[in-house]
């Protein structure tokens, strides 16, 4: 298999491994989508692996592979939609009767096709095949036995690998055709210590886009080893969080998990043209404290949400979504940003050939301001220190959002204190925007572990951002 962004795989492995004929596909296509408004053909073939470790030997390995197309007109508004597991002639027809009612009697205007690219952002190399199953195991090994080597108190260690190779081509009318290859790869350890009768998880992944050897390295995962064990004995140490209205400081990188969540989704298309989002009707108007510059970047090399284009065939792009807090853009798939008059940039995804494509996030990051970490810190008397978080709730509607932290520290007199233990941010993310009165300059993406749900669908993505102050942020917490 090769990596060319506009061409199909090597061996045209869609074609030559199934009944279906390229010409004879390429003609169905244009004759059942001729008179939609738009509308594509989604072939996708997807090889994954999945192996946990834990108690010291290997307990589960799971390995799939999966194929499928998914055929979608489009009309107006209305989409007719069908998938299928079976790759044959067959079972495209039956999948063309089922959607030909959306385009009956309609009498709309074919989208023009997306632009060319010859961008790749990532290697082509299959993560699964890229190294033995052996040689995985053993590393699995190595580092539950490194992980014990640095601290007697450790009672647990469990570690998880997963890598897959997707493959997909999009074929529309008159012909045309955009095909890749897209690996993926995860790498997480999680360990438990305990003292007495107390004991507490910390837990660190890390992955990406790119090659086995590229991303499992040994400095790599004995990093990964040695935060988890830092959070752990961190969590150890920790007393319960305060509750109340205080001034948060978000560190960088992950944290960035919050911006996406409580605005990122705000910005999509779909809730915005639907007029659903708290952002509806506010484009060119400020949004967000000055300083704030928040952007959508699906074309930076081999991150988790990057891809050389989207589930569509439109190229990627960097979208300026907040500019100095103004609100400039949305990210739009191909219907919502034809249905609004405005460009498609690239943002059109989905889980699956079994699921339609919609607005979602790639990589979405605040950039700096120019103020130092250490003076953001030093500016709050009294306050909270978030450094990561867990899992979290958005109304998307409301922008009303609750975020545990999963570490996270006192504020006192300009210095970080005790760890806190069961710390909640609560608020508005409209509202929050506004709370924001420093910018570090130390702006981080994540280490390659988000994944974003939205109407069921799952896709990987990146987050990031510096150290950012919120004044006056509602905390729940546990403290008596």
């Amino acid at each position: 298999m090769t990596n060319t962004a506009n061409e199909a795989p090597t061996g045209d492995l869609f074609f030559d491994t199934s009944d279906l004929d390229r010409k004879q596909t390429e003609k169905f296509v244009s004759e059942t989508l001729n008179g939609c408004d738009d509308g594509e053909l989604f072939l996708e073939f997807t090889q994954s692996e999945n192996l946990s470790f834990d108690d010291g030997q290997l307990k589960s390995a799971n390995f799939n592979t999966q194929q499928g197309f998914g055929l979608r007109a489009v009309a107006g508004e209305a989409t007719g939609f069908a998938h299928s597991n079976e790759l044959s002639p067959e079972a495209l027809k039956r999948a063309g009767d089922s959607i030909t009612s959306v385009r009956s009697g309609h009498t709309g205007t074919r989208s023009d096709h997306p632009p060319s690219t010859n961008r790749t952002l990532y290697t082509n190399r299959n993560p699964v095949d890229a190294a033995r199953f052996e040689e995985k195991v053993a590393l699995m090994q190595d580092a539950d036995a490194y992980a014990r080597s640095l601290d007697d108190s450790i009672r647990q260690v469990s570690i998880s690998y997963a890598g897959e190779l997707q493959a997909v081509e999009i074929m529309r009318t008159g012909g045309f055709s955009r095909a890749e290859e897209r690996p993926l790869i995860r790498f997480n350890v999680s360990i438990m210590t305990g003292k007495e009768d107390r004991q507490e998880t910390g837990s660190y992944g890390f992955g990406g886009r790119g090659t086995y050897e590229e991303l499992i390295s040994p400095d790599k995962w004995q990093f990964a080893v040695r935060e988890a064990l830092r959070q752990s004995e961190i969590a150890m140490q920790s007393v319960p969080a305060p509750a109340g209205e205080m001034d948060v400081v978000l560190g960088p990188g992950w944290p960035g998990i919050l911006l996406h969540e409580a605005i990122g989704h705000g910005l999509e298309g779909d809730f915005n043209r639907k007029g659903t989002s708290a952002f509806a009707g506010l484009m060119g108007e400020k949004i967000a404290a000055d300083g704030v510059t928040v952007v959508d970047d699906g074309t930076l090399e081999n991150r988790r949400g990057s891809l050389s284009f989207d589930d569509e065939g439109t190229p990627t792009s960097s979208t300026t979504l907040i500019e100095n807090g103004i609100l400039t853009g949305f990210m739009q798939d191909r219907l919502n940003a034809r249905l609004m008059g405005v460009p498609a940039t690239g943002n059109g995804r989905r889980q699956s050939f079994a699921h339609m494509p919609m607005p979602r996030m790639t990589n979405t990051y605040m950039l700096n301001g120019d103020l130092e970490h250490d003076e953001i810190i030093s500016s709050v008397k009294n306050g909270l220190y978030a450094v990561s978080f867990g899992g979290g709730q958005v109304d998307i509607t409301s922008g009303q959002f609750v975020f545990s932290c999963t570490e996270a520290y006192m504020i006192e007199d300009g210095k970080i204190t005790a760890p806190v233990k069961g710390a909640t941010i609560i608020g508005n993310g409209a509202d929050a925007l506004t709370r924001i009165s420093m910018i570090g300059n130390n702006m981080e993406l994540d280490p390659g572990i988000g994944t974003c749900g939205k109407q069921g669908q799952g896709v990987p993505v990146g987050v990031g951002q510096p150290t950012l102050r919120l004044d006056k942020i509602t905390v729940g917490g546990t403290a008596a």
